[in-house]
């Protein structure tokens, strides 16, 4: 029986191939981009071609009910928010095909809409942000964050990813309400402190395995997604995620994102991501093998949580080379720039510590020399630049 693997930029898409191949289980990577490294990999079995969900949702979610129907087809994995959308609102649609452990459309909703979230984790006792609706946020005293409230924009048929943007003043709401199509939330922003996500796979509200890690490099030195990071175990942070997880009944993979606040040095809830994540294979170099417990949670098999090591590290190497040139060329008002030489010290001395590696992998090279290719044709000034305008976007500029 096979999977279904989104086949898409994020080391989560590698991650899964990887595992679940070396488990002798067939993959099927189904993408949009012919350039993704993880069509690439040794470890794929067949390739097939989807509609992008950013320009064509329904044909998207045709595509992958279509593969669905397939009797050699066990399940899909969730990695980005529009297959989660996809996933949720169809999923009685999949469940007649395929095992779906995803949560429901209306348990989706409950992560999807950060304002909901966040009254749902305040309801749990787990800490957040103060955090408002744009139209009932009036103190603007101090530094605040500007998010979409939605973790996916849909509309038209079409994905956008959501809009982050830092303001010192009041901005103009009924434009920034119109730019993102609706209102937004306002959040105060918590000073530079180090960021720790919490990710476990749920069954119906249950934990069946969870994991910690700890940001310690970014894309950019302002922050952003993960390039380097690793492994850590603290039972507060495992409790405000259990908890949390369980308040939303989740099924499935997700990731609840949470800083730690350098004033009363208090997790803090950033988002819930409802899906697995872009540092997968931090957990996997640990001892966590989420996709292949996600793929036996699709079988109706639970097996018990066995831990992890903590202290192991993993690189994106394009990642490293990317945060460097952050510290030469961004600018960030509310974020001290580190200093370059220290900070290329720090990253080669983990090189030596951590070797482990998101992409670079001896065994299926292939995947890594399509990723160095990619970040080569970002400095041709001739060729399209999908990488960067991908980074962008999550990084929400």
């Amino acid at each position: 029986m096979s999977v279904v693997v989104p086949a898409i930029a994020a080391g989560s898409s590698l991650a899964c191939i990887r595992s679940l191949g070396r488990k002798g289980i067939p993959v099927i990577a189904a993408g949009e981009s012919p350039d993704s490294p993880a069509f690439t990999s040794k470890y794929v079995d067949e390739r097939v071609s989807l509609p992008a969900p950013t320009e064509d949702l329904d044909g998207y979610r045709d595509g992958l009910l279509s593969l669905a129907e397939r009797p050699d087809v066990e399940t899909i994995v969730p990695l980005r928010e529009p297959e989660s959308y996809v996933l949720s609102k169809h999923r009685d649609e999949f469940a007649e095909h395929v095992g779906t452990p995803w949560p429901d459309f209306e348990t989706m909703g409950s992560a999807r809409d950060r304002n909901r979230l966040f009254r749902r984790a305040e309801e749990a006792d787990v800490p957040v942000p103060e955090t408002g609706l744009l139209t009932e946020w009036d103190d603007w005293s101090e530094g605040t964050v500007v998010k979409s409230r939605y973790t996916v924009c849909v509309d038209d048929g079409k994905t956008a990813y959501p809009d982050v943007r830092f303001v010192s003043e009041e901005p103009d709401a009924d434009r920034l309400a119109d730019e993102m199509g609706h209102v937004p939330i306002v959040q105060e922003c918590i000073p530079d402190g180090t960021e720790y996500g919490f990710f476990a796979l749920f069954d119906h509200g249950e934990p069946v395995v969870t994991f910690q890690h700890r940001r310690v490099r970014s894309y950019t030195y302002s922050g952003g997604a993960s390039v380097f990071r690793e492994s850590v175990s603290d039972p507060t942070l495992h409790d405000h995620g259990v908890r949390l997880l369980s308040a939303l009944d989740w099924h499935g993979p997700a990731m609840a994102e949470f800083r730690r606040d350098p004033r009363d040095q208090r997790f803090k809830l950033l988002e819930v991501n409802p899906r697995f994540w872009g540092s997968l294979q931090l957990a996997v170099h640990s001892g966590v093998d989420f996709p292949h417990r996600y793929y036996q949670l699709a079988n109706g098999v639970r097996r018990p949580d066995y831990g992890y090591t903590v202290g192991t590290g993993s690189h994106i190497l394009r990642g490293e080379l990317v945060y460097l040139v952050s510290l030469l060329r961004d600018d960030y008002e509310h974020v001290e720039r580190p200093s370059l030489p220290l900070e290329i010290a720090r990253v080669l001395r983990s090189l030596l510590t951590d070797p482990n590696f998101d992409y670079l992998s001896m065994d299926d090279p292939e995947p890594f020399r399509r990723d160095v290719s990619n970040l080569a044709s970002e400095f041709a000034p001739s060729e399209p630049k999908p990488l960067r305008r991908a980074v962008s976007a999550v990084l929400g500029k």
